[in-house]
């Protein structure tokens, strides 16, 4: 069995655009993703809305990626972590650019490529996804003031910084657009697209191993 983390904010989560919800188990990518892999790979979704990468939101509590992170290591022993995080980090209250993000998503493939256990002989593996660009429309739009432009170099700092460090990259905004209407969240559709795309990515990744 192999042991799938996904560790992210609201959109891995499940929050739906526009509405006060969450997407069920038939919609959201990460049961999508468990349905899509063989059966001997299991998903674990740990998603929080708000999740930053390593920032205390001062109007937000207890959304500091970087402090639950080695706890969840530690509660699900994964094979692979899946790092979707940086567009909190957006917010223009933060003040962070790009390759300021693009650090703090390092420092947390960082904790876990040196995470160990009695229970596992190595690390778990790495697959960091840079997350989608985001719109400045709706309610979001104050609050996420100039995080487009920025969403938009986030691939690129991404795919250094995991070339630096030995992990593997995904760029989620390849396959996936967030929604025009609300900026941030995902349509339903998106989350399929998004799971299917994972899992060649995902296989190549264990290749070796199975």
């Amino acid at each position: 069995m192999k042991t799938i983390l996904c560790f992210g904010d609201s959109n891995t989560w499940g929050t739906v655009p526009d509405e006060d919800r969450r997407y069920d188990l038939t919609e959201r990518w990460t049961s999508l993703l468990k349905n899509a892999l063989p059966a001997h790979f299991e998903v674990i979704e740990a998603g929080q809305p708000g999740r930053t990468t390593v920032h205390d939101d001062p109007f937000n509590a207890g959304r500091n990626g970087l402090q639950y992170l080695r706890p969840c290591l530690e509660s699900h022993v994964p094979d692979l972590v899946l790092i979707m995080l940086g567009t909190n980090d957006l917010k223009h209250r933060f003040g962070l650019s790009p390759d300021d993000i693009s650090c703090g998503v390092s420092v947390l493939v960082e904790t876990v490529h040196k995470f160990d256990t009695a229970c596992k002989k190595k690390a778990p593996k790495v697959l960091l996804i840079s997350p989608p660009p985001i719109y400045e429309v709706g309610e979001f739009a104050d609050m996420f003031a100039g995080g487009t432009a920025k969403s938009l170099s986030l691939a690129e700092y991404y795919q250094r910084s995991a070339e630096k460090l030995g992990c593997s990259f995904f760029d989620a905004g390849s396959v996936v657009t967030s929604c025009n209407k609300e900026g941030i969240h995902w349509d339903v559709e998106q989350h399929k697209l998004f799971a299917n795309a994972l899992v060649p990515v995902i296989q190549a990744i264990f290749s070796h191993d199975i």
